[in-house]
């Protein structure tokens, strides 16, 4: 009786919105859509079109982000912001690993009692989490058998995340050993446990957050896609193994060129992250059709994204994330469901802490007062409301544990992307400028030419980004940012355009 009640609550709660236009009214016997979040590890808004069902199903019969931006490229930090809807100096996940971020500090700090999770229940959602949670999940913090509140369905590994084979699954608290046979390949358990999953016949909607491991290093794919994509490189963007790096802070400019011997290891690496993608273009191609068979494709809403981006030889960095250029934070967003529209590109500026807010905002969910991102479902409508994001803030947290410290060569910063501009303040006190109109490649720093007025107008913008908290950054990230004077740019690249 409370569960029902609970429903009908939640239902009149809908329409209601409904009424008054802020959310579309959707065909579903509940009254509300299923939500599926497919979330995949380290892959950049690039290379969408190699794989069949993600291009045909989401991309082409769906609408696509061109601006969607992480505010954090790294693993953990970057999923904790999705799942919480805050910045990163808001939920204070700041890096991969304890005692500063990791599962263990989101544990420890009581994040798990409110997220997107504990919301959908709470609206009377049946909820799944299948692939990678956390990192370092459960890392000693708890037991390896623990399941989070919110989450009906739990199928997440505790041991042998990357490597797909011979790892642990925690089944709902049960562990459960996988080996090395061809069936036993992550990506293909999850995929057949989503499909269990969304074919339930039960008449509660539901949400489920699918993430698989692909294509996160070491890239391990089906032995089926072993053969594909033999003799492909790496895109030669112009900001390949760039040329002059002598304009920039002092981490880019100390690393070396990259030789041939690191662009082979580059080459091979981008075919093995390709064939990974494989195994969830695979996986997509089977939900959709579960879906469709199960009678429930055209009330359910799937979004594919990625928790940051990658670098693969861009700005001489052969490999590696946590960086604010475009490849680390620019990340895809597709989205098909009830009422989007097929093949249309928004390039309005949005944010993955903006998920979190569309999902609630579809199941008729209250989201708390901390939340910081908003819904993109005008966006979806094909409709901007008049103060919408104008900017995403980018944050980076040097580790204090000193192998996590020396995975990346990037000093800690903040900053801000803009539609037109990459605004970047180091700890060290250097500087990062880029006009993205004329210079997509972000091949010349423009910081010592810019007037200083200008830094100063973006520094206080800045300001108002790195202290914002829960609605406040709404207003914050509404705010028009400045425009550098025009002058003309000449950069050079060996690879051409």
């Amino acid at each position: 009786m409370l569960n029902a009640a609970r429903k009908l609550l939640s239902l009149i709660s809908l329409l209601a919105l409904a009424a008054i236009g802020t959310i579309p009214a959707v065909a579903h016997a509940a009254g509300r859509p299923n939500v599926v979040l497919i979330l995949v590890d380290d892959l950049d808004a690039g290379d969408l079109q190699k794989f069949p069902n993600i291009w045909s199903l989401l991309a082409q019969g769906g609408t696509s982000f061109d601006r969607f931006f992480v505010p954090n490229s790294w693993c953990c930090p970057s999923r904790a912001s999705i799942m919480r809807c805050q910045y990163v100096h808001s939920h204070g996940v700041y890096t991969n690993t304890a005692p500063e971020g990791g599962f263990t500090k989101y544990y420890t700090s009581g994040l798990e009692r409110s997220n997107i999770a504990t919301w959908m229940k709470s609206a009377g959602y049946r909820t799944g989490l299948m692939g990678k949670y956390l990192n370092h999940y459960p890392g000693g913090a708890t037991s390896a058998t623990h399941v989070p509140p919110g989450w009906d369905e739990w199928d997440v590994p505790v041991r042998r995340l990357y490597e797909e084979y011979g790892y642990t699954l925690n089944e709902n608290g049960m562990l459960r050993d996988y080996g090395f046979a061809p069936q036993d390949y992550l990506t293909d358990v999850l995929s057949a446990k989503a499909a269990a999953f969304v074919s339930q016949p039960s008449q509660d909607p539901f949400f489920l957050y699918l993430a698989p491991v692909a294509p996160h290093n070491p890239a391990n794919y089906a032995p089926r896609h072993q053969a594909a994509f033999a003799g492909v490189v790496a895109p030669r963007t112009p900001s390949f193994n760039q040329p002059d790096v002598s304009a920039e802070p002092l981490w880019l400019r100390s690393l070396p060129p990259l030789d041939a011997s690191k662009i082979r290891r580059i080459d091979r690496h981008y075919r093995d992250r390709l064939r990974a993608m494989l195994g969830v273009d695979d996986m997509v191609g089977t939900l959709v059709e579960s879906l469709r068979a199960s009678g429930k494709l055209d009330e359910t809403y799937i979004f594919f994204a990625s928790d940051n981006g990658f670098h693969l030889g861009q700005h001489r960095l052969p490999h590696g994330k946590t960086t604010p250029f475009d490849e680390a934070i620019k990340v895809p967003l597709l989205v098909r469901g009830p009422g989007v529209q097929a093949g249309r590109v928004v390039g309005d500026m949005a944010a993955s802490i903006d998920l979190a807010p569309t999902f609630a905002q579809l199941a008729g969910a209250t989201l708390p007062d901390f939340a910081e991102g908003r819904s993109l479902l005008p966006l979806l409508r094909g409709e901007r409301p008049p103060s919408w994001r104008q900017n995403v803030l980018l944050e980076f947290y040097r580790p204090t544990s000193p192998s996590s410290a020396r995975q990346t060569p990037v000093p800690a910063y903040q900053g801000m992307r803009t539609a037109q501009h990459t605004f970047v303040r180091y700890s060290t006190g250097e500087y990062q400028i880029y006009d993205l109109l004329r210079d997509p490649y972000q091949l010349r720093n423009l910081a010592a030419e810019t007037p200083l007025p200008v830094i100063a107008e973006f520094n206080r913008q800045l300001d108002a980004l790195v202290s914002c908290s829960g609605a406040t950054c709404r207003s914050a990230d509404s705010v028009t940012p400045p425009l550098l004077p025009f002058k003309p740019l000449v950069v050079l690249s060996p690879w051409g355009t």
